[in-house]
C-alpha cells in the first residue's frame, strides 16, 4: 500500500510531464492544479485534476485492478462536472501495475453512454522516453515497454541519461529516487541497484557533485575560522590554519561583529 501512495505522490509532481509525454496534451502557461476532495457518502480524492485552458483534465493513477473502476470514474466525472459544468472534461486512467490491464472503460446502458481513456504505460515503447531531453520523461521509461531489450542495458541507459541531463547533483538524486520507486512496479530493483553501482564513477564526475563537495569543504573551513575569530586569534594564524583568504576572514569578522 505504501508503494502505491508514494508512486501516486511522485506522479502528481510530474503532472505536466505525464500530460505532455504520455497523453500528448499541450500544457498552457496558466495550467492550474485543482486539489479536490469530493464528498458524498464517503470521502474521495481524485489523483490529479487540473484546469488547462477551457478543459478540466482528470488523471487517475491505478497500480492494481479495480473491478468497478468504470463506476468510480463516472462518479468523478459527475463530481467534476457539478463544479465545472462550463468546462470540457477529459478523463484518463493511467495504469502502472504489474499485470496486464483488463478494466472496463465504458458504461453503455439505459440512457447512459459514458467512456474514458485507459492508458497502460507498459504498452508505450521506452525508446521515445529514453531519447527525450526532458529528465522527467526519461524517468518514466522505467515503467514502459522495454521491447525485448536487455533489462540491465535499458536501466543503465536511463541512469546515464539522467546523469547527462541533470543540472545538479540534487536534481539527479531526485530523479533517481523516482526511478527507484517506479522500479518496484516492474520488479527491476536489483537492476537499478546494480546500475547505480556501475555508474558511481560517472555520478561523481557530475560538475555539480564536485561543486557541492567543494562548497561543503569551504563551509566547514568558514566555521573553523569563525570559531578562531571568537577566540581572538591572529588573522595570520587563522589564514594558515584554514587556507581562507585574508579578505574572506575579514568578512567573517565583520559578520560576527554585526550579529553581536
Amino acid at each position: 500500500m505504501k508503494k502505491d501512495i508514494i508512486s501516486k505522490e511522485l506522479l502528481k509532481e510530474m503532472a505536466k510531464d505525464i500530460s505532455r509525454h504520455i497523453l500528448h496534451i499541450e500544457i498552457l502557461d496558466d495550467m492550474e492544479l485543482i486539489d479536490n476532495e469530493f464528498t458524498r457518502v464517503e470521502r474521495r480524492d481524485a489523483d490529479l485534476v487540473y484546469k488547462n485552458g477551457n478543459e478540466i483534465v482528470h488523471i487517475e493513477i491505478q497500480n492494481n485492478h479495480h473491478p468497478k473502476m468504470h463506476l468510480r470514474m463516472l462518479r468523478y466525472y459527475d463530481d467534476i462536472l457539478f463544479q465545472y459544468e462550463e468546462y470540457a472534461v477529459k478523463q484518463y486512467m493511467l495504469y502502472v501495475g504489474k499485470q496486464k490491464c483488463y478494466m472496463k472503460n465504458e458504461i453503455v446502458r439505459d440512457e447512459i453512454n459514458y467512456k474514458y481513456a485507459i492508458i497502460d504505460i507498459r504498452d508505450i515503447p521506452c525508446e521515445s522516453f529514453l531519447q527525450s531531453d526532458d529528465p522527467s520523461a526519461v524517468v518514466l521509461a522505467i515503467l514502459c515497454d522495454f521491447e525485448g531489450k536487455d533489462k540491465q542495458m535499458v536501466v543503465n541507459t536511463i541512469l546515464k541519461r539522467l546523469i547527462e541531463l541533470s543540472d545538479s547533483e540534487v536534481s539527479f538524486r531526485n530523479y533517481l529516487e523516482k526511478v527507484e520507486v517506479f522500479s518496484t512496479n516492474r520488479d527491476l530493483e536489483k537492476y537499478v541497484d546494480k546500475g547505480e553501482e556501475m555508474l558511481t564513477v560517472d555520478i561523481e564526475r557530475l560538475p555539480s557533485f564536485n561543486r557541492g563537495l567543494e562548497k561543503g569543504i569551504e563551509t566547514t573551513l568558514e566555521k573553523v575560522a569563525i570559531g578562531m575569530l571568537k577566540l581572538n586569534l591572529d588573522i595570520d594564524i587563522i589564514q594558515k590554519t584554514t587556507g581562507l583568504s585574508v579578505e574572506k576572514i575579514e568578512r567573517l569578522r565583520r559578520t560576527i561583529k554585526n550579529n553581536n
